[in-house]
């Protein structure tokens, strides 16, 4: 039995205005409309929700405002604590504890790449000093280690409270590793590594570029749900192009995942500014009338 419902896991993206700014209305638009149409399970500040980037400050001010929303929807907010310090990471789940969350998003701190004794130090700090709250570990290369299906099995059975991953991985091998070795773990998937996740075992969908529409993002979801491999491979066929249309359009160089998720947003509503919080780069307006073209030419049933 897994610790954690399958499920579509989404993130909110935050606005901010020309003086870097928090746009409260049009935030608190985003997470009630991703209620209605999307999922209820939502979290804030992962990398695309710009976590790395707030003070602590803003970090409690936007968290308190989505909490409010989610509970009015009957619906568990999730919250990232990312930062280089682990004592920062533990004082802002403090922070959202106050606020009464307890669901968390954690990844390892990235200044070095921790050795195997640090990341048991880093479960138990977190894990460990908040047994009454549940934690997802975002499995990422930008923290410069990624934990190993093996390691998961035995964090696990050491931290009941670790209930899920997130590993935005295409590789196979990775995949079947994390079904074998961490079963009671529920493994989020990425669009891509979602198809053979799903062949495997239940799995939940790491929602990205598939949120430009909905209803397909759903039947997606419910097709791995199913094990329809037909309907799988047929979604697949137009979602990793889609993907490639997206970085292509936001132009050269790697950019921070927010610059992309926010483009996938503002294709739902049309004021929501693309921008990010120095030094970072946002898309341009032409990235997105791109991109959005590119949608509504080539991928149709994608389009909002």
């Amino acid at each position: 039995m897994s610790r954690y419902p399958a499920c579509i896991m989404g993130c909110c993206v935050i606005p901010w205005d020309d003086k870097l700014e928090f746009m409260e209305d049009l935030f608190r638009h985003q997470v009630s409309e991703l209620l209605r149409v999307g999922t209820k399970h939502l979290y804030l500040f992962g990398t695309a929700g710009e976590g790395y980037a707030v003070t602590n400050s803003r970090f409690r001010e936007i968290t308190r405002v989505f909490v409010e929303e989610m509970r009015s929807a009957d619906a568990d907010p999730m919250i990232g604590a990312i930062s280089l310090s682990l004592p920062s990471i533990i004082e802002r789940i403090e922070i959202a504890r106050e606020l009464g969350v307890r669901k968390f998003q954690i990844s390892l701190p990235s200044w070095g790449a921790l050795s195997d004794v640090e990341v048991e130090s880093f479960f138990q700090e977190t894990c460990g000093r908040f047994p009454d709250s549940q934690f997802l570990h975002y499995n990422l290369l930008r923290t410069k280690r990624l934990i190993t299906p093996q390691e998961y099995g035995r964090l696990a059975e050491r931290h009941p409270n670790l209930v899920a991953t997130k590993n935005s991985t295409d590789s196979m091998t990775r995949i079947e590793g994390l079904f074998t070795h961490a079963p009671q773990l529920r493994h989020f998937l990425n669009e891509t590594g979602y198809l053979y996740g799903s062949l495997l075992g239940e799995c939940g969908l790491l929602i990205s570029v598939a949120a430009t529409n909905w209803k397909s993002g759903h039947a997606y979801f419910a097709a791995g749900q199913r094990r329809d491999l037909e309907a799988l491979v047929a979604a697949q066929r137009q979602l990793v192009p889609l993907t490639n249309a997206l970085i292509q359009a936001a132009g050269p160089g790697e950019r921070i995942d927010g610059a992309y998720d926010k483009i996938l947003w503002k294709l739902h509503d049309s004021r929501f500014p693309l921008r990010l919080l120095p030094p970072y780069s946002s898309a341009s307006e032409e990235a997105f009338q791109q991109f959005s073209k590119t949608l509504r030419d080539r991928f149709p049933e994608w389009a909002p």
